[in-house]
């Protein structure tokens, strides 16, 4: 365990936690709606600092990330604890679950691990929402910094901006879920807010970290096709650049929903580009996942069946246009 570095003392041993936008309030002995942080004796403590759920070395595609250093291999890890509750979650088990195998490391250990599996380029938070193990990412990052890895969060953005003002500039990317342009889904579903999630993708985007955004489309839930207009637009006011990944649903936890069929998903997927620079499908088998040249439709980088890069000096080889790829 370690004291959580963001709560207040209310009177009586009752604190508020104020990691993210629920800002539990606790008493003593009990726990936050994410299940990861504990009241003791009106001091409050994330109580899986150090303790991992899922640690697996996964290529960067996975995350999903296409536009940052593309087809390197990055060490993810994932705690247990998360702070919405979204019925069609693949990770339950150990976002929602009570039973989990537990692995206990220091952020020396992550960082010495990470370093001994080179040529990966550094860690990834993930699996669960990391925003609920911040104090362990936290210092697992700085240590990552000192040693040139790079640090990854890939998150569903519900996080209050002092807390992400302050891991931002340890991040190199993120990949944030946007599930839905509509707060009824974001209540009813996750229990969570959208505006919350879209200031925390302009605050990333303001820090300078690359930024990814995935959209999980669920066939008559959160498919209204107006209202992912809506969402393309207001990405495409930060920066039209920015690669969106539209996912397809599969059955999972508690929904039992049919998967989402593959022709919308890649309707909506040409809806986007029209908009969106850069846009992916994920989740459908033996779509295309090259990148192309948004202004003459050229080739840029080919994944599939292997890695091979036209880009020159950061532009396109063949009509000069800038392409942002971290490489």
């Amino acid at each position: 365990m370690k004291e959580s570095r963001y709560y207040e003392e209310m009177g009586n041993g009752v604190v508020r936690c104020t990691i993210c936008p629920h800002n539990c309030i606790i008493k003593i002995g009990r726990k936050g709606f994410c299940q990861a942080i504990q009241n003791f004796d009106g001091k409050l403590f994330s109580i899986n600092y150090g303790q991992i759920t899922a640690i697996h070395l996964d290529p960067i595609e996975k995350k999903p990330l296409y536009h940052y250093r593309p087809g390197s291999l990055i060490l993810s890890i994932g705690s247990f604890g998360c702070n919405f509750r979204c019925g069609f979650c693949q990770n339950h088990t150990i976002s929602m679950g009570k039973e989990y195998d537990v692995v206990h490391r220091s952020p020396k250990q992550i960082v010495e691990k990470a370093i001994a599996l080179r040529p990966n380029i550094g860690i990834a938070y993930t699996y669960n929402e990391p925003i609920i193990f911040f104090e362990f990412m936290r210092d697992i990052a700085i240590e990552a910094k000192n040693n040139n890895l790079d640090n990854i969060l890939v998150s569903n953005g519900f996080i209050n901006k002092e807390p992400l003002n302050e891991i931002s500039p340890l991040l190199d990317a993120a990949n944030i879920d946007l599930k839905a342009f509509n707060n009824e889904f974001y209540e009813k579903i996750t229990r969570g807010k959208l505006n919350d999630v879209l200031n925390t993708i302009e605050i990333l985007y303001d820090n300078n970290v690359h930024l990814e955004i995935t959209h999980l489309l669920i066939q008559g839930f959160n498919d209204n096709i107006k209202e992912f207009k809506k969402m393309i637009k207001w990405i495409a006011a930060i920066d039209k650049t920015i690669p969106l990944h539209i996912s397809r649903y599969y059955p999972a936890y508690k929904f039992t929903a049919s998967a989402t069929n593959a022709s919308l998903i890649k309707h909506y997927a040409d809806v986007a580009k029209e908009v969106l620079d850069y846009v992916y499908i994920g989740n459908v088998a033996y779509v295309d996942r090259n990148t192309y040249c948004p202004k003459c439709h050229h080739l840029v980088l080919r994944r599939d069946p292997y890695y091979e890069s036209y880009i020159v000096n950061g532009k396109c080889e063949n009509c000069g246009a800038d392409i942002p790829i971290v490489f």
